[in-house]
């Protein structure tokens, strides 16, 4: 609502009339003469007929006792709910017979019983056919989900701790995030097409394998060649009064005002929506010439305008959303005496979902290290929108020159808006590849685009495995039952604190070797599970006469009698990324449209393929079955190190191995051939060349190497000098020194080379001992990521250093940036707040860590640290 400007005398600033939108005064009157807050009640359209409408969430109606799909329309840009009526019920299985059941009268008694039926199901883990008792509930809760009393407590049950939204896709063979019709108020899926090219590669390329694994492979097809729609989106972001201007708001007890939204439609809709308060200024507006700006003279009136938006846009995209801006949008709401149902946010404790939209927070999204990785190459290191905004579209937040209260309105608009830009720009960069990443991972795990950016990839795999033992008949076995009838681990590990022996790391050769080929074998352990049947069932089955197919450096063994599913699904998957989507996603001849979305499910498949190992070796996996990690991991020992040998004998010089690499010194085409073809003949494994470096720099220590492209790119791996938080005289100095070498040609060069960084290590050195750095430049910087109560076996020394602001008097919460310096004695930091000293300043200590930054690098080059900073001793100068 737009009214009277309390800094301007009581009229509407006339440079600003013409950013409000057209309808403003009619608006005014609306909601003048009705209780604005009513059209926020949510009624959801549920039409009985629709064409190719893409299922994009689920959930589950507490009222209705029933699931209902959220489908995008994209002719009309709408969504709609429809309501499941096929008479679906939350259920779980006993292994006992309904009598024996029947006897038992806290389960038949309990509110949410509904009945019983038995059911026939496979059980992989001991290879026979099984009798199950099916026990139906009322209520999801009744199974589980409640503290106590859920029948899951009563008895012991399978399947039971399955949400029951997963178990409504499984059954149903839903398919998230493909197109479905509704006819005469039944979900059905809509035809797709194959093209023949598609359909016509998977006799080519999986000639040697079985039906079930072809035609496993070609429902893959169907559902990842289908292209997604472009969903009309909306990015939001809100600015809360805060009296402390380092502190983020709480978003639970939303004690103060929002003062400031922005939303920008990809509709075109680029709208400010400011709260008017009392002396604030109106500061430049001319920069935002292209933005709607509305005022609103009360909170009330601009929460109903951010709750029409949200009840206006399919999807929502924020970041942090689930945590801060419409956490706090809900608890705000409440206590301005917004009523339920007139606020569109259904909020839960580790998600803020909408009643309508569907809310994506790309925080949760990005910060999912697999996708970080896998998909975006790690170009950025900190999950924060300044830098995931920097690295991946080059837009990063403004910077404030005063705090928040302090601003003006324009830079307050301009501050808000930066933020969904930025937001909106990561959702639609390069065709909307993030959105299309979400979807191509919501078909291949079988989940909502809301629970896909939500869980990690441990969950994609898990809902992948599920599906598929609830597809084949088979019963999912408990977590208790794989662990007590498969056992443990027999290797010892290497590094502490693991459970098996894992990768091997050949030690390096220090130094700078110039000419160097990286070869990389291709989804390693996703191949290795494929090519040697890996898998719960199959790892240390019952059968005598397969104990003699050994898996190398352990006792175990694989089963010859049945294929496991861990080796049809993720083998399928491998074997379509390397022989299909890869090479798709390169070749030129097609569109850029269509190659776009081929390297979309290439990528999609690569960040669950490089999971795919691990999970089975993490004990928070709900198929959690050590052998088969530690089996895998043997696997992958056994074949880098005969690829070494073989490497070897045919000439070729090895500088390092690592996992699934191996470094060679400048190798012929025509060796490279022979080995490539030898570990495909022999092993069974496709090698591949990765990288080709102009040099490569490594130290004595593992895992710790830079290698510098043919274009002057550097590739740095574990080293100090990138890490974020350390301060910035050494991360300038490191940096300064990559700059150096990235300029390095040829073996001549590095001499002059050699000298320039011995002169950036003495300069930092010499600076430091002269005190010539600022405290911000020798400051660490932490977020708090709880209250310093909250580190209850460890204390960190950002939290020791929040502990001494607290003393002072000074509030400390989660989220709050934390810098300090290394101090002498106990506790051995302080906040550069309280401002230290130098008299204080340890710089033993720093010297360390300069040392230890530099030296990695050195170390390569055969330079000592002590050696060229002199071996002074600091007593002399402190």
């Amino acid at each position: 609502m737009c009214g009277e400007n309390e800094a301007t005398g009581g009229r509407i600033m006339p440079s600003l009339e013409k950013y409000f939108v057209a309808d403003e005064k009619e608006k005014g009157n609306l909601l003048d003469s009705v209780d604005p807050k009513q059209s926020l009640v949510f009624s959801p359209e549920i039409p009985k007929e629709l064409r190719g409408c893409y299922f994009v969430s689920i959930g589950y109606d507490g009222d209705k006792r029933s699931a209902y799909v959220k489908l995008y329309d994209s002719k009309t840009q709408k969504l709609h709910l429809w309501y499941d009526n096929t008479g679906h019920k939350p259920y779980c299985l006993s292994d006992q017979t309904i009598e024996a059941l029947e006897q038992n009268e806290s389960l038949v008694k309990h509110p949410g019983f509904d009945g019983f039926r038995r059911i026939s199901k496979r059980d992989g883990l001991n290879d026979r056919e099984l009798e199950m008792t099916v026990i139906v509930a009322k209520d999801p809760l009744s199974i589980g989900g409640r503290p106590s009393g859920c029948i899951r407590d009563i008895v012991r049950a399978w399947e039971a701790d399955i949400k029951y939204v997963e178990n409504y896709i499984y059954d149903s063979g839903l398919k998230p995030g493909m197109p479905y019709d509704l006819r005469d108020n039944k979900l059905v899926p809509t035809p797709t097409e194959i093209s023949d090219e598609a359909r016509n590669a998977i006799p080519r390329f999986f000639e040697q394998e079985s039906k079930d694994y072809q035609e496993l492979a070609l429902e893959w097809i169907g559902l990842l060649e289908f292209p997604v729609p472009d969903i009309r989106k909306a990015a939001l972001d809100i600015e809360v009064y805060s009296p402390v201007a380092t502190r983020i708001p709480d978003p639970t007890a939303a004690e103060h005002p929002v003062i400031c939204t922005s939303i920008i439609g990809s509709d075109g809709v680029r709208r400010v929506l400011l709260l008017k308060r009392p002396g604030v200024a109106e500061g430049n507006i001319q920069s935002l010439s292209n933005v709607k700006v509305e005022y609103y003279d009360s909170e009330e009136r601009l929460l109903v305008e951010i709750f029409r938006a949200l009840l206006d846009y399919p999807l929502v995209l924020t970041f942090n959303g689930d945590d801060f801006d419409l956490r706090y949008l809900w608890h705000r709401a409440e206590k301005l005496g917004f009523t339920r149902d007139q606020v569109p946010i259904e909020m839960g404790r580790d998600a803020a979902l909408l009643k309508y939209g569907i809310h994506i927070d790309l925080y949760r999204f990005f910060f999912n290290r697999s996708i970080q990785v896998y998909a975006f190459g790690q170009k950025y290191r900190e999950n924060s929108l300044n830098e995931v905004g920097g690295a991946l579209v080059s837009l990063e937040k403004k910077e404030l020159e005063a705090a928040l209260p302090e601003l003006t309105y324009a830079e307050l608009a301009e501050y808000c808006f930066r933020d969904s830009e930025i937001v909106m720009q990561l959702a639609s960069f390069d065709d909307n590849l993030v959105i299309k990443l979400m979807l191509a991972l919501s078909r291949i795990s079988f989940m909502s685009m809301e629970d896909v950016t939500r869980q990690g990839v441990s969950s994609w795999i898990r809902s992948m495995m599920y599906r598929e033992h609830r597809k084949r008949g088979y019963l999912i076995p408990r977590a208790d039952d794989i662990l007590s009838l498969k056992g443990t681990t027999a290797t010892e590990a290497i590094i502490k604190g693991k459970k098996y022996k894992g990768a091997i790391v050949i030690d390096p050769i220090p130094g700078v070797h110039f000419g160097v080929s990286v070869l990389d074998f291709m989804s390693m352990y996703p191949s290795v599970i494929k090519k040697w049947n890996l898998g719960y069932e199959t790892v240390l089955c019952k059968h005598q006469e397969c104990r003699s197919n050994t898996i190398p450096d352990t006792p175990h063994w694989v089963c010859t009698k049945r294929r496991s599913i861990e080796s049809v699904l993720i083998g399928s998957l491998r074997d379509l990324r390397v022989k299909w989507y890869k090479s798709k996603a390169k070749d030129k001849n097609l569109p850029p449209s269509v190659r776009g979305w081929y390297k979309v499910i290439s990528d999609a498949l690569k960040v669950v393929l490089n999971a795919s190992y691990g999970v089975f070796g993490n004990d928070n996996f709900a198929l959690y079955c050590p052998p088969v990690a530690e089996a895998t991991a043997a696997i992958g020992r056994h074949t880098i190190t005969q690829t070494i040998e073989k490497a070897k004998s045919l000439g070729l010089e090895v500088f390092y191995g690592d996992t699934d690499s191996i470094f060679l010194g400048a190798p012929s085409a025509e060796k490279l051939e022979k080995l490539i073809g030898w570990s495909s003949s022999q092993l069974g494994m496709e090698l591949e060349v990765d990288k080709n470096y102009r040099y490569l720099a490594l130290s004595s220590r593992k895992k710790n190497y830079l290698g510098v492209y043919p274009d002057g790119s550097v590739d740095i791996k574990g080293l100090t000098g990138k890490k974020r938080h350390i301060p910035e005289f050494l991360k300038s100095g490191f940096y300064e020194m990559i700059k150096v070498l990235s300029e390095v040609r040829s073996a001549e060069e590095f001499e002059a080379a050699k000298d320039r960084m011995r002169s950036i290590v003495k300069s930092c050195y010499l600076k430091l001992r002269n005190r010539q750095y600022s405290l911000q430049d020798l400051a660490f910087t932490i977020m708090m990521s709880r209250s310093t109560g909250g580190y209850t076996k460890t204390t960190p020394q950002h939290v020791k250093a929040a502990k001494q602001l607290e003393a002072r008097g000074i509030e400390v919460r989660s989220g709050d940036l934390i810098a300090f310096v290394k101090t002498r004695g106990d506790p051995g930091v302080k906040p550069v707040q309280l401002k230290p000293s130098w008299q204080e300043i340890d710089i033993e200590k720093y010297l360390e860590y300069l040392e230890s930054t530099f030296d990695q690098v050195l170390d390569s080059m055969g330079i000592d640290f002590k050696e060229l900073v002199g071996e002074s001793r600091l007593d002399s100068f402190l």
